[in-house]
């Protein structure tokens, strides 16, 4: 059975972004994809699905410069035994570990993203049975309410489901190339990872905003095709960004509304 999470404080919530009360954040189709662009802060966001061969040098790395990350993860992952100890290590280093959808579906078509491929039984049972794995490591709707779609891809209805389900629905920021980290040679799209740092430092150079308020996506594995590694370059990408005078926040920071942030 579905459980349905209708708690109070998450109402308020939602009844505040449909009020507007967070004007400073920027929405997407109903999801919040970028936090106050009048402060220096960003979040480091993680997804992880079917592989996680970064995910060890991704935590000795948030360790070593002691900054946070925030993991969003599929029920496959979470499931999957090889990943245990790494699971349990983002949840003791303090980093926010939230949900991706239970088996990374795809919400609607990729030429017209109106289109929904599923329905909202099934929208519900996949997000549930993803909460139902994160709560055998001991997480909550309430310590999880942040969920970040599978493909990042959705739609203003899909965003409805979830604020019905008790959930907010956030995605990455776009301007820069970071979420293709997961390409390879074998694809038309592929980037590799100098140019994907080169497209985060020119966003940050021409953008009116810079990076403020920047939700910065990329993966915790991407598998065995793809040689060049993003998260090789993590240590480099942090340093210039505090260099640059960028706070690398916890995402519930980044997305809290608070006038003296």
């Amino acid at each position: 059975m579905v459980k349905f999470y209708s708690m109070p404080v998450f109402a308020m919530i939602f009844l505040s972004l449909s009020l507007n009360c967070y004007s400073q954040f920027e929405l997407s189709h109903g999801a919040i994809i970028r936090g106050d662009i009048s402060l220096k802060k960003i979040a480091l966001v993680f997804t992880g699905h079917d592989h996680a061969e970064g995910g060890e040098e991704i935590l000795k790395v948030l360790e070593e410069k002691e900054v946070p990350g925030a993991f969003f993860l599929t029920g496959d992952f979470l499931r999957n035994p090889d990943f245990k100890s790494i699971i349990h290590k983002m949840i003791t280093d303090g980093h926010y570990v939230g949900p991706h959808s239970d088996k990374h579906l795809l919400y609607c078509t990729w030429e017209d993203r109106e289109m929904l491929l599923i329905d909202k039984e099934k929208f519900f049972l996949d997000l549930d049975n993803n909460y139902q794995e994160l709560e055998r490591f001991g997480l909550t709707l309430e310590q999880a309410a942040y969920f970040l779609p599978p493909y990042e891809w959705y739609n203003i209805t899909i965003s409805e489901w979830a604020s019905e389900f008790g959930a907010q629905l956030i995605n990455f920021t776009p301007g820069t190339r970071s979420h293709a980290d997961y390409t390879d040679p074998s694809m038309p799209n592929y980037i590799n990872s100098q140019d994907i740092m080169r497209s985060i430092y020119d966003y940050e150079k021409e953008a009116d905003n810079g990076l403020n308020g920047f939700i910065l996506l990329s993966h915790i594995g991407v598998g065995q095709n793809r040689t060049d590694k993003f998260y090789k370059h993590l240590p480099h990408l942090i340093d210039g960004l505090q260099v640059k005078g960028y706070k690398i926040v916890a995402l519930e920071e980044l997305l809290k509304e608070n006038d003296d942030q």
